[in-house]
């Protein structure tokens, strides 16, 4: 008997193909869920989808999609409840940073940086960009996907959220306060949804190499961890980065039945990041 008690639910993913929410799907898919995995690359999200239904034989659909455009939104809607069914499970895993919304200094030295190398240097637009996608592009799917949760009276939606919710690393302004502000939409959905039979959760993972933050953590020419990466190495006491699959026993625990009184929280996958204060 499978404990988790998934199987015919249908989840949808947003950033579906990229490295932790296509781990995440396969985790569902490994236990009966019918996957909608959504992704603006529509190439990478039919190939993920494709893959899913190879290795599980469980039903996968790969969308093309911008968790951007509402629109585009209630099309991707309208396929899944076609080809799968209701939503029954919302990951929001689409997000990512950009350099363009990221200080090349730590700490502003007024004497020595030159401006555009400090917060005065940020790109109005990219600040824009990282913050709308890590934050509207929670609210909006969340907005499309949720409302039939809440009209059948039953639900899970996780939020992915980041270890720089809790405390902002330097550099990376605009993908820390978005997450920040995703720990709190999180929590004020919970108790909007909390008689509707939805509930609402999120993960805050700790630091993996993913392709959006590989520009910050290795070194182009050398392939060898920065000073960066080696800084968040000792800020782990388990002295490594976590990997994908680490995140899919929280998230099989949120979604399943086994984790009916939560809702509102954000938990931590961290390697104890969050717990170390560095002494």
């Amino acid at each position: 008997m499978d404990e988790f008690n998934l199987r015919d639910k249908v989840a949808v993913i947003t950033g579906g193909a990229g490295l932790i929410c296509s781990e995440m799907a396969r985790a569902l898919a490994r236990h009966g869920v019918k996957t909608g995995i959504i992704d603006l690359n529509e190439e990478a999200a039919v190939k993920t989808a494709d893959e899913i239904e190879k290795t599980f034989g469980v039903q996968s659909l790969g969308i093309s999609a911008n968790v951007l455009d509402k629109s585009s939104l209630e099309n991707a809607r309208r396929m899944i409840i076609e080809k799968l069914g209701l939503t029954d499970i919302l990951v929001n895993g689409a997000g990512g940073n950009s350099p363009s919304a990221t200080t090349k200094v730590e700490k502003m030295d007024p004497v020595t940086d030159k401006t555009e190398d400090t917060f005065f240097g940020l790109q109005t637009e990219g600040f824009d960009r990282v913050f709308d996608l890590n934050f509207k592009g929670t609210l909006l799917p969340t907005m499309v996907f949720a409302a039939d949760m809440v009209k059948r009276g039953s639900g899970n939606i996780i939020n992915i959220s980041s270890m720089n919710s809790y405390r902002p690393l330097t550099k990376i302004a605009a993908y820390s306060a978005a997450k920040a502000a995703v720990n709190n939409f999180t929590q004020w959905l919970a108790v909007h949804f909390s008689k509707t039979g939805v509930r609402v959760n999120a993960i805050a993972p700790g630091f993996l190499l993913t392709n959006q933050n590989r520009f910050l953590l290795v070194d182009e020419k050398t392939g060898e961890l920065t000073q960066r990466a080696k800084k968040i190495i000792n800020s782990t006491p388990m002295e490594r980065f976590g990997t994908p699959d680490e995140l899919t026993g929280t998230l099989l625990y949120l979604v399943s039945d086994m984790s009916k009184f939560v809702t509102g929280v954000v938990i931590p996958v961290d390697g104890g990041f969050s717990a170390y204060s560095g002494v």
